[in-house]
């Protein structure tokens, strides 16, 4: 089923080992500035501006979502996100809240593994209706007619009950919201006491032997891809600057500790291109 506002109708990694760091560089307050705002890309808007922003950027690229993702990353991502669901390990009977969920690449991989029969539930939560637009499509298009509901909604304010879930993720939409902290703190509140949060999203350094490979792709190849697929160069142009003005790993540790989740680790994938942050609703 999905749902838009109240509305609904039917429907190889490297990995690192886990790593904690609670140092005094982790608690700082990402997104805002004495004079306020936040980060859009590499440039400063109001608060008030930057969810529309967003929103217009991945309407544009929405169609193309997936296959950019693919020509972006060769393909890695996926390897990413099986990697997250196998760390998440979900059981059977259990719900799974995934916000920033797009086009339910995570949802769908977690499916099986929380069996529907058995009463295990997804819920995909997306700023985007065309994100959600998509991934419905394409989950009625593979003969995925349960498990899943589909709805339109903010991470920074979430359209359910204290204590709902018992797994949270966000894939790569960490970046996108406003006000990080505010996102953490919903993710904590939606979770059951033991609840799992993970968090996979990409990182603002790599390796410094990746480093100048990295940079030339990123702020030369990457937009120009962006055009040629999917006619938008500045949403992939904003895209290397939310990476860039993103947390560090340990940064965003120290946030998800401060949001009141416990037990906080991250993993880095590929030379630290990206990252997998897991903490406890204690």
């Amino acid at each position: 089923m999905a749902w838009q506002f109240g509305r609904g109708y039917s429907s190889c990694p490297m990995s690192a080992a886990e790593t904690s760091d609670n140092s005094p560089q982790g608690k700082t307050d990402f997104g805002k500035t004495d004079f306020g705002g936040t980060d859009f890309g590499f440039r400063r808007v109001s608060e008030e501006e930057k969810a529309p922003l967003v929103r217009a950027v991945f309407d544009s690229v929405a169609a193309r979502y997936d296959l950019m993702n693919d020509l972006m990353s060769g393909g890695i991502h996926r390897l990413w996100k099986a990697e997250m669901v196998a760390w998440l390990n979900p059981r059977p009977g259990q719900r799974l809240l995934d916000v920033a969920g797009g086009t339910g690449d995570i949802a769908r991989r977690a499916l099986p593994r929380l069996a529907p029969d058995a009463g295990g539930r997804i819920v995909v939560c997306d700023a985007n209706w065309q994100m959600v637009e998509t991934g419905r499509a394409r989950a009625l298009d593979d003969g995925i007619l349960r498990g899943i509901e589909w709805l339109c909604g903010d991470a920074e304010q979430l359209p359910f009950a204290d204590r709902s879930f018992d797994l949270y993720t966000i894939a790569f939409g960490l970046r996108n919201v406003t006000r990080i902290e505010r996102a953490l703190a919903e993710a904590r509140r939606v979770l059951k006491p033991g609840g799992r949060f993970l968090c996979l999203e990409f990182t603002p350094a790599v390796t410094p032997l990746l480093q100048p490979l990295y940079d030339l792709y990123s702020f030369r190849v990457l937009p120009l891809l962006g055009q040629i697929v999917t006619g938008d160069r500045e949403a992939y142009t904003y895209l290397v600057g939310s990476i860039r003005r993103f947390p560090s790993q340990s940064a965003l540790s120290g946030l998800i500790e401060a949001a009141g989740l416990g037990r906080a680790r991250f993993r880095n994938l590929t030379g630290g291109i990206a990252a997998l942050h897991s903490a406890w609703r204690l």
